[in-house]
């Protein structure tokens, strides 16, 4: 991950800078009305622009602000300091444009700056900005929760509560579930991740840099072993893993004394694990048979990345109690939830969920807008063509450069593994490399996995295949590099 100015490409920087847009077509613009104030903006021309190195000298001055104000608790992947984005470019105070295949972490999944969005959220703020629903309500909260759990997976009465973070969402869905069950004792996977806070950092798998140093961690976590096709022994079927972990959670906790078991149905920071199929089904059959709340953590698979509402339907048989949601549900204002059955929801009492800013409106408006267009629009289709462009043009990479171990994903959620060729040795070194090169020239990628050999793809859905190939044609010139 660089954090000095990296020179692109020769090639990168003469094809765009041909492309280059004047500031006036795409800078934002302030218009003032007798009675009103409103914001205006140009959309960005949908091409990589390479004006400086990235990051650029601006971007540098900037960073150097950053240090002596900003905890260096706070990392920053690359320091190219952002002052405009729209649909799947970020624009940065140098004037470079970069294609962005990180979306925050998968949260603007429905395009920077949409416009549903942001009328929605202008439309808000404009008549308030807060009451706090556990004070004084309103309809938003209502009306997303109704969408939610339309659109949630189950066949079973649900309802729905609203937080700010992924984080916040993964504690109340504990909170709920041992209410519900009166038991203590909860279980996670490796290679798990579930946030920040106290006790999602148990949770995780990963101590660093999650948890290090950070004291002691809270008791009745236990972990248990995932569903890994890559690297679990050739021919463990879904069910099989699932026994595996079964036969742990017994023998280790005993199943009288969960109250909930977690599993993120794709995992996210591990790399984009897709456990074999039967390994969801088989669980989730279990903790029903014990009394165990399945709760899916669909804080990043969830709201449309995998080309259905959440990664969970596509296991057929599989119907988790709780849903953990965050991330792209709200085209890029802070707002998590949890949805699941009525009578677990409702275990809860009056007063146990909430928080000052959970279920802010003006996040909600944006939510509603997000899963409005999710329900009229063709956005989990489009989920499903990126998938398979960039599974196509990935393995076709995968077979000439033996250091590509996988290439997994589902929809807008795909991932490269790394791997010293010929063997299953994780390969962080091409990682770093494959990132840095990105960077440096203009396509924002993530690191992830639970050996950082991992590179994550998580491209809006607003991409145009024409930008997308133009990523990867990057992406590749980086293999070859290498």
């Amino acid at each position: 991950m660089p954090t000095e100015p990296v020179e692109p490409s020769t090639k990168t920087v003469r094809i765009y800078q041909s492309l280059e847009r004047s500031s006036e077509e795409s800078r934002w613009e302030h218009k003032n009305g007798h009675d009103e104030s409103r914001i205006e903006y140009m959309s960005l021309e949908q091409k990589r622009i390479l004006k400086t190195v990235i990051p650029g000298p601006k971007s540098a001055e900037l960073q150097k602000r950053r240090s002596a104000a900003v905890s260096s608790g706070v990392g920053t992947m690359l320091p190219a300091f952002i002052e405009q984005a729209h649909g799947a470019i970020l624009k940065d105070v140098d004037g470079n444009q970069l294609i962005d295949l990180g979306t925050g972490i998968g949260v603007v999944t429905i395009g920077h700056t949409n416009e549903g969005v942001v009328e929605a959220v202008q439309k808000q703020v404009a008549a308030f900005t807060h009451t706090l629903f556990t004070v004084t309500p309103y309809e938003k909260y209502v009306r997303a929760a109704e969408l939610l759990i339309k659109h949630s997976p189950g066949s079973f009465a649900k309802k729905a509560a609203f937080f700010n973070s992924g984080a916040e969402a993964v504690e109340n869905a504990v909170k709920i579930a041992r209410r519900a069950t009166g038991r203590h004792e909860i279980a996670v996977f490796d290679h798990a991740y579930h946030g920040r806070t106290s006790l999602t950092m148990a949770m995780n798998f990963k101590a660093h840099p999650y948890a290090t140093g950070f004291g002691p961690l809270p008791g009745s976590v236990n972990h248990a072993p995932m569903s890994y096709p890559f690297r679990d022994p050739e021919g463990l079927t879904g069910e099989q893993a699932a026994a595996r972990a079964i036969t742990y959670l017994e023998k280790r906790v005993g199943a009288t004394q969960l109250a909930a078991l977690f599993i993120e149905p794709i995992q996210g920071e591990a790399g984009f694990i897709v456990p074999a199929p039967g390994f969801l089904r088989t669980l989730g059959a279990w903790c029903t048979e014990n009394g165990i709340v399945m709760v899916a953590d669909e804080v990043q698979s969830g709201m449309a990345r995998t080309g259905k509402w959440f990664a969970s339907q596509w296991e057929e048989g599989f119907e988790p109690d709780l849903v953990t949601v965050a991330k792209g549900i709200a085209g890029g204002m802070p707002l998590s939830g949890v949805v699941g059955r009525a009578e677990i929801m409702d275990a809860a009492h009056a007063g146990g969920l909430g928080g000052t800013f959970g279920g802010s409106p003006t996040a909600l408006a944006a939510a509603v807008a997000v899963m409005e267009q999710f329900e009229t629009g063709n956005w989990l289709e489009r989920a499903t063509e990126i998938g398979q462009l960039i599974s196509l043009r990935l393995n076709e990479m995968k077979t000439k450069f033996p250091m590509i171990g996988e290439v997994r994903g589902v929809g807008a959620m795909q991932a490269v593994e790394f791997v010293e060729p010929g063997t299953l040795n994780p390969n962080q070194p091409a990682s770093d490399a494959m990132l840095k090169h990105c960077h440096s020239n203009g396509v924002v990628l993530l690191n992830a996995g639970t050996y950082s050999n991992v590179i994550r793809l998580l491209p809006p859905l607003s991409i145009s295949d024409e930008l997308l190939h133009d990523a990867l044609d990057v992406f590749a010139e980086g293999l070859a590099s290498l």
